[in-house]
This record gives structure tokens, sequence and C-alpha cells, in this order.
């Protein structure tokens, strides 16, 4: 059973659009800015988003600070003028700390006006995104032909609304969209000259260079995709400490977490209130219910927290066959020697043991509950974001949650009608901002032998993890 009903998960992607989404139904125009490429150290990945509202109100960021000011203005802009705009923040090695990105990256940001007529497929996506099933969202950033700027194509699993401006574009655009959904990527797509010929009826007057946009004049289409998906699930089995302070920092991470254990006793709601849901219930049995709803994947992390091979050992049997991007498991190298012996009795094979993160969470000396909660946070966001520590196996699954996205192209052009060259302001440190020009880029601020299964190399077999679960009375 279900120990109080699961929260709505409320992302900071899910916020914009719904403001968003509030302005279109009110007959107002927003200016939403989007991160469509990255490259080096940028601050937010791509499919980060601004909204600017008609009183100029924001919600959301791109980057964290850097670049928001001259967003901002871009936004107010294009509601004026109804004129989409795609413009590149750079660093450049001899201005280090002009306005720009202080980090040392390069970002590319497309700004576009947004209101029942530009964006008249919005109502779906917001459907989709509500009913939390896993949405796709393709914005024509770069075209043969600068009024289709700011086309959209609204995809998911089963069915598609909006378009391209033609059915070639349509098709490879939603087989790219549905690609990236699987995955729960944003990306950029660029699709080669001849794809799309231009909005239907443009005839060959679609192909008159002096109406291509600089960054299209070979005729490629550019599209960014950018895919909502729920939140990446955290599955702790163990209603104990370690587990109350584990769901208090996959929060944080942005998890939507699940504490499940077969003792009605200590599993209620009251001693998790992180969690969004709590459920009694036989670990593995629960986990064989979800796989089968069709509610796991490779954004599922499973993390076993008890001590008791009753349950544990039927768990981590099901889970380590399920297609999961994480499976970890707490306690001493002995006890996973000991766990190992028992799940290989069970059946499973060498290669499904070696996806089991054991003893889980990294090398931090973790003692507390809240310093375990920080390692097993520390090795989702780790192998998230490409690492693996020394334990893990090549053949280990990819973890949960969001992953990297793909390098930029770095022109910066803008679309539709060249916007006039903007005049150096001062800054709020007093040095004047240079001047944006289009088509350019902006100037930026600024051998030891492996031990046993489980256990780094060099490590005692016996030493303990991340730390021993403690005992509940």
């Amino acid at each position: 059973m279900t120990d109080g009903a699961p929260r709505a998960a409320v992302t900071a992607e899910s916020a914009v659009w719904e403001a968003l989404y509030e302005v279109w139904r009110s007959g107002g125009t927003a200016g939403l800015a989007t991160v469509v490429s990255t490259f080096g150290s940028a601050p937010r990945p791509a499919g980060a988003a601004m909204l600017t509202g008609p009183d100029g109100e924001v919600t959301g960021n791109i980057s964290g600070g850097c670049v928001e000011g001259d967003v901002y203005e871009l936004s107010r802009e294009a509601v004026a003028d109804g004129i989409p705009r795609l413009v590149s923040y750079g660093v450049s090695a001899d201005d280090a700390f002009a306005v720009g990105l202080t980090c040392g990256g390069t970002v590319e940001v497309f700004v576009e006006p947004v209101d029942a007529g530009t964006f008249p497929e919005l109502p779906s996506l917001l459907a989709s995104l509500r009913a939390g099933e896993p949405v796709a969202v393709a914005t024509v950033v770069g075209h043969p032909r600068a009024p289709a700027v700011g086309a959209h194509l609204v995809v998911t699993a089963g069915d598609s609304t909006g378009g391209t401006g033609s059915a070639a574009g349509d098709t490879a655009v939603r087989e790219a969209a549905r690609a990236l959904l699987r995955r729960g990527e944003s990306a950029p797509v660029r699709l080669p000259g001849g794809t799309d010929p231009g909005r239907p009826g443009a005839g060959d007057g679609a192909r008159d260079p002096e109406e291509r946009t600089p960054d299209t004049a070979d005729g490629a289409l550019r599209v960014f995709v950018s895919c909502l998906v729920p939140p990446p699930r955290l599955l702790v089995f163990g209603a104990n400490d370690f587990a109350a302070a584990l769901t208090r920092q996959a929060r944080l991470l942005g998890y939507r977490t699940t504490v499940c254990d077969a003792r009605p006793v200590f599993t209620t709601a009251e001693r998790f209130p992180d969690a969004d849901e709590v459920v009694v219930a036989r670990p593995h049995e629960y986990l064989a219910a979800e796989a089968a709803a069709g509610r796991l994947g490779p954004r599922t992390a499973v993390v076993c927290l008890g001590h008791d091979p009753r349950y544990d050992i039927p768990l981590l049997s099901t889970a380590l066959r399920l297609d999961l991007g994480y499976v970890g498991a707490m306690g001493s190298a002995r006890t996973h020697a000991e766990r190992a012996a028992q799940l290989r009795a069970a059946g499973l094979r060498e290669a499904e043991l070696a996806a089991l993160s054991s003893p889980v969470g990294l090398g931090l000396a973790a003692r507390t509950p809240a310093e375990t909660a920080v390692s097993i946070a520390a090795e989702l966001i780790l192998l998230t974001r490409g690492g693996s520590p020394a334990r893990r196996s090549p053949a280990a699954r990819p973890p949960a949650g969001p992953s990297r996205t793909a390098a930029p192209s770095r022109t910066a052009v803008p679309s539709r009608t060249a916007v006039p060259s903007r005049t150096a302001v001062p800054s709020r440190t007093g040095t004047a901002a240079p001047s944006r020009t289009p088509g350019a880029s902006r100037p930026s601020a600024r051998g030891a032998p492996p031990g046993p299964p489980g256990v780094p190399a060099g490590e005692d077999p016996d030493r303990l993890a991340t730390t021993a679960p403690t005992k509940e009375t």
C-alpha cells in the first residue's frame, strides 16, 4: 500500500512552461530564451530556459547570472518587434571579464516571442507535461527562409502536432526527437540542405539566397529539440535514517523518490517527509510490479539500504536483471562478498553483478546518515556525468539522471531580419559592455592490481564502505 499520495513533481523547466502558458492563455506575448547549444564550461545545459513576461517578470534562468541581463533585454526586444534571435555568448582570452561568460564556455541562446499566433501547439505541450508524459518540442532556429524560423513541432511517443514547414523536415525531426526522448536528452539537430525546401506554397522564392539566414546559406535546417521528461526516479529500499537522509539529498538533485519497506511500523510518511511516496510492500514484489507497469528504465536508480538477506537478495536479483540506470547496496566489503555469493547462487551472471555499486557511494569515509547520503548522491552525479569509480566494471550500465548535451556550432546570427548593433552600456561595475553585431560572437567575461569484486584496487577487502547500517528498534 502507499502511505500518503505522491506529490506532483515541479521542476524549473515545468515552471517556465506553466508561466508561459498563463501568458499565452491570457492573450499576451512573452519572450522565451532557450539555451540551444553549449561548448566548454557552460553554466547551464542545452534546454535551460528563461521567460520574460509582459510586465517584465522573469521565470527561470539560462546562465546562473552571466548573461541574463543582456538576454532579458533581447527578450523584451523580441516581444516588441516580433523577431526571433539566435545569439552566441563566448569567452575572450583578451577580455576575460567583459560582459559574457566568466566561466569560459560558449552558449547559443535562441530568443523568441511567444503568443497564440507564434505557438498554437502550446496547449498540446502543456497537456502532455501535466500528465507526466514525455514530450519534446522541436523549434526551428535556423532555416533557408528566415520567416520559417520559430516554427514548432511538438512530439510525443505516439503523436505530434505543428511542423517545421515540410513533410520531409517533419519526418526527420520526429525521428530525431523520439530518439532524444528515449534518452531524456535535449540537443540541437541539423538537417542537410534539401531536407526542407521551405513552407508549403513558398515556391522557388524559398531558395532565394537573399532570403537565407547567414548560418543556413547551405540550405541546412537547424532545429533545437527540448525534451521535457518526468524527473528521474530513485527507489530507496529500507525504512531507516539513511533512507530519510538520502531522500532529502535526492530531492535537491531533482529525483522523484520512493521509500519502500515491508515493515509498516517503520514505513510511514511522517518518518520520510522528503519522499514523494512511501510504500509498504515486499521490496522485490514492488519493484517487479513497477517494472511490469512500465514505470522503470535507464533513468531509474535503485538503492538497497536494508540489511536483511530475506529481502535484499530477492530485491537485488530482480533489480540487476532490469534495464535500470543504477543499482547500489549498502554494507561492508565483507557483506558485499557474501551478498555476491548469494546472488550468484540465485542465478545472476557476472555481467549482471558487475552493474552493482556495492559498497554503495563514493569512498568519502562517511559515517552519519547525512554523510552517507552525500556519498551516494555524489556517486550518482559522477556516473551521470560520465565518470567511473574504480570499483565499477566497464560493463556497468549508464546511471540515472539527465545526460550531457551535444557540442554546438558557435556562429551567432539573428533570424528573419538583421538586428541593429547595440550600443555600449555601462555595466553594474562601471565598465562598458561591448556592442553586439549580428553574425558575430560576443566577448565574454573572463597501477595497483584490482581487488575482490566490489573493492577498489589496493583496498582492504574487510574495510567498511561509506557506512554500516544501523539497527532499528
